[in-house]
């Protein structure tokens, strides 16, 4: 990358991230702007890895407001209700736009074929290719993006810090070198990558939201992170875990122990489901994904890239029930953002997983991500549009080298001391070890901010349980800022 090319893309807003909600903000700005990516356009966005679908209500017995009163549920007491219902009422507007983009949405008889999922009262989620209904989106989007002149998409490209001048953005300090801009849009996913055992690729560390709080963002509901049900049990001790989407209990898949006896209902919330099966993990027995004998077609035809997934650990779902066990899929909490994604900062935005919106609380109903990260990186472009924006020129730019990326520790103390079980001792030992590092390293302040939230949360709700505080009490939102964090060495007084 060039000195000449950056100057070039002065005063453009920068997005950073190229999953679902970068690429339609990119897509729904009027102006010319600039996305960083790490990877090529496609490759380690968890948006390319959904599997089950999107979530609308387009069906002849449903209603936003029924899809409305199916998040809020699952929520559990902590979605915004205005927040819920411009979601929902928007989706079915979003199916059509993706509709008329191109997205091949799957159907039967002529009409858009709809999936039940758990926790939805009626079936909504709309698929492509059985299993590779995000893949199929971001591919659709990727084309459009390639195809218009005025995005530049810099590959390689990671985002390094933010320049914040008397509390508004100034620029983007990149590994490419530095860009001036006035409007930059933090769209780079959640946190999974930060556990030892996750549903989402491995660059998904909470870098940007990370570079957000250090230059003075809020963060909101960090505690709540959930973990997925039914991973595939691949006999790896870490890394990404394959997905076994939600959409297979939907279609009649039963959850079994190794002597073949159900103990849960598999159709309850995912925070419920995965309580469940880490219980009776924790008491000694196997736990397996039975779908040999789903409703419809035939598992392989249905679910072709989870019967992949399962093939190369040499399990046949149509004849063998599939070995799974939880991990972290996704994070409910982030940048505190408002109905148009703006954080505190000014002429910071914040889009999709990387952003706290409110939608889903304590807990996200199934396939209501791809539908928040589409609009709210839509909402976040139109209010780009429309704010005036204005470079302060810079005399000289201070040089900024990269953090330090090393975590090596972090995914097995976030796996043991803020996983699925939680308490005071263990949040604070995940304080005593990642606040010292939280100014030089990424994950250790997401870590510092998951933790002293979690601290902060003495009650069990949704995704966040606490042994040592079990009952639910009055609903609250828990907010954070850099200078929130306790100083490191107060916690040795």
């Amino acid at each position: 990358m060039t000195k000449a090319l950056l100057s070039a893309l002065a005063g453009q807003p920068v997005i950073v991230g190229a999953g679902l909600a970068g690429l339609s903000a990119a897509l729904h700005l009027r102006q010319p702007c600039i996305i960083l990516t790490p990877s090529p356009l496609g490759l380690d966005a968890a948006s390319s890895l959904a599997q089950g679908g999107i979530a609308a209500a387009i069906g002849a017995d449903d209603s936003p407001a029924l899809h409305a009163a199916d998040t809020l549920a699952a929520g559990a007491g902590l979605s915004v209700p205005e927040v819920v219902r411009r979601v929902t009422t928007a989706a079915p507007q979003v199916i059509q736009t993706l509709l008329d983009w191109g997205v091949p949405f799957a159907r039967k008889n002529g009409a858009l074929d709809l999936h039940l999922e758990a926790a939805h009262s009626r079936k909504r989620i709309l698929h492509v290719g059985g299993d590779g209904s995000g893949a199929a989106i971001m591919q659709t989007l990727i084309r459009r993006v390639q195809a218009r002149e005025s995005i530049t998409v810099l590959e390689g490209t990671c985002l390094n810090g933010l320049m914040v001048q008397d509390g508004r953005l100034q620029g983007v300090y990149t590994s490419a070198g530095f860009v001036p801009t006035s409007a930059c849009l933090v769209a780079s996913g959640g946190i999974g990558a930060l556990y030892s055992e996750a549903t989402s690729p491995g660059t998904v560390q909470g870098a940007g939201l990370a570079h957000a709080v250090r230059a003075g963002a809020r963060v909101a509901d960090m505690e709540f992170t959930q973990f997925h049900p039914t991973a595939l049990k691949t006999g790896s001790m870490t890394g990404r875990r394959p997905l076994v989407s939600e959409a297979v209990r939907g279609a009649g898949a039963i959850l079994v122990d190794e002597r073949g006896e159900r103990f849960t209902d598999e159709l309850q919330s995912r925070d419920v489901v995965a309580r469940a099966i880490f219980a009776h993990i924790r008491e000694g027995h196997d736990v397996f994904l039975d779908g040999r004998h789903l409703r419809g077609a035939v598992f392989s035809q249905q679910f072709p890239g989870i019967t992949a997934a399962c093939h190369a650990i040499g399990v046949d779902p149509e004849r063998d029930p599939i070995p799974v066990s939880p991990a972290m899929h996704y994070h409910m909490g982030g940048l505190d953002v408002n109905e148009r994604g703006r954080t505190s900062v000014s002429g910071l935005w914040a889009a999709g997983e990387a952003a706290c919106t409110g939608l889903h609380g304590a807990n996200r109903l199934a396939s209501n991500s791809l539908l928040e990260a589409f609009l709210t990186g839509q909402w976040a472009a139109e209010d780009i549009d429309h704010v005036k924006h204005q470079t302060v020129p810079l005399r000289s730019v201070p040089t900024r080298s990269a953090l330090s990326v090393s975590f090596d520790r972090i995914p097995k103390l976030m796996s043991e001391y803020a996983g699925i079980l939680r308490d005071e001792n263990g949040l604070q030992a995940l304080l005593h070890a990642t606040l010292p590092d939280a100014e030089t390293n990424d994950g250790a302040l997401v870590a510092a901010l998951v933790a002293q939230s979690a601290l902060m949360r003495r009650e069990s709700r949704g995704s966040h349980y606490r042994t040592d505080y079990p009952e639910i009490t009055d609903p609250y939102r828990t907010t954070l800022t850099f200078s929130d964090l306790p100083v490191p060495e107060r916690l040795l007084s």
